[in-house]
């Protein structure tokens, strides 16, 4: 069974071995590389964990039998607060197609919704097609706007959006 988990100080090194594992597995799928962060020590992997967990942001791990099956996190757009930006996406190989990024992906507009966001943000480059299908399937729509992936200016991303309903 798949559990959802915040990101504290007490899993941080799951996340830190998962964001790893995704840095490796999909390197543009990310603003950060694995060459940068594999430098990070344990401590600041906890100190990492801690700040994301507040108000105006929040990371997950998707769990599987205590082992990290997905990663999302989110923060509140620090110039409109009811934007929110849907980050650090990415389902372990071995879980793809198992409905993990539907529940974390829900999750992160859920998240978003109990702080008044009406809309949910994200970049994706544009050579991960299976990405974008799954961001369209979960209600993304592109909005115009692309930008060079930092790590690889050839690389385009584009900005994908999303309504966040009223419950």
């Amino acid at each position: 069974m798949i559990t959802l988990e915040p990101i504290t100080a007490q899993n941080a090194l799951v996340f830190k071995a998962a964001r790893l594992c995704a840095l490796q597995d999909t390197p543009s799928a990310f603003g950060s590389t694995y060459a940068k962060e594999s430098q990070l020590t344990d401590a600041d992997w906890v100190t990492r964990a801690a700040k994301w967990n507040g108000d105006r942001s929040i990371l997950y791990l998707a769990m599987d039998a205590g082992a990290a099956a997905g990663i999302a996190g989110s923060y509140l757009d620090h110039d409109d607060a009811t934007r929110a930006h849907l980050i650090s996406m990415w389902t372990a190989p071995t879980h793809r197609q198992r409905g993990i990024g539907r529940l974390l992906v829900n999750e992160i507009i859920d998240w978003a919704r109990l702080r008044d966001a009406r809309t949910v943000q994200l970049m994706v480059v544009s050579s991960n097609e299976p990405a974008i299908s799954f961001y369209q399937r979960m209600g993304f729509a592109h909005t115009g706007h692309t930008e060079p992936y930092p790590n690889d200016p050839a690389l385009i991303e584009y900005q994908m959006s999303r309504p966040i309903p009223e419950r």
